[in-house]
């Protein structure tokens, strides 16, 4: 059995038609959807080698990656344990994201919702805080991307310029 390799992506099949065609799905985990060389096998057990040498592939549910005239090649995002945050107002969203980026840990929001990859410790902590926090099996689908300047020791800290961002307007 021979390797496909795939160097980019060729859409999502979300804004594609792809009715006469069958799909043959490319499960990854969350963590593998920026992964830029791996090999992997499809449901139909069709081998796979993805290199993206160039760009970070940033891989999501539907991506397709190879197309004929009978077969999609599409990604599909598998569901993982989570722990899903509704924070209720400005301040306890800016209050739990401060919390998860401080811990380097991979968000993500959906449906004014936060979610992160589960960590019992992590869910201690926001249950002890009041927070409502559920878990769930969810695909980690839209990551949250920040940058964030260094800490200065000299000014106010990141904490506190987020608070004074979310309390200004209350």
């Amino acid at each position: 059995m021979t390797t496909m390799l795939i160097q980019e992506k060729k859409g999502n099949i979300n804004n594609t038609p792809v009715n006469p065609k069958t799909i043959d799905w490319l499960a990854l985990h969350w963590f593998e959807a920026n992964k830029r060389i791996q090999r992997k096998r499809t449901r139909s057990g069709k081998e796979i080698a993805l290199k993206f040498l160039n760009d970070n592939p940033s891989l999501t549910q539907g991506d397709v990656l190879f197309e004929d005239g009978h077969t999609i090649i599409a990604v599909e995002i598998l569901p993982c344990n989570c722990l899903v945050i509704a924070p209720q107002n400005m301040f306890q969203m800016a209050s739990v994201c401060y919390e998860i980026g401080n811990k380097h840990l991979p968000l993500f929001f959906e449906n004014d919702e936060l979610l992160v990859p589960f960590e019992m410790p992590l869910y201690k902590l926001f249950t002890a805080q009041g927070y409502i926090v559920k878990q769930e099996q969810r695909k980690l689908l839209q990551p949250l991307k920040t940058t964030v300047a260094p800490h200065d020791s000299n000014s106010e800290t990141l904490f506190s310029k987020i608070m004074k961002l979310t309390t200004s307007n209350e």
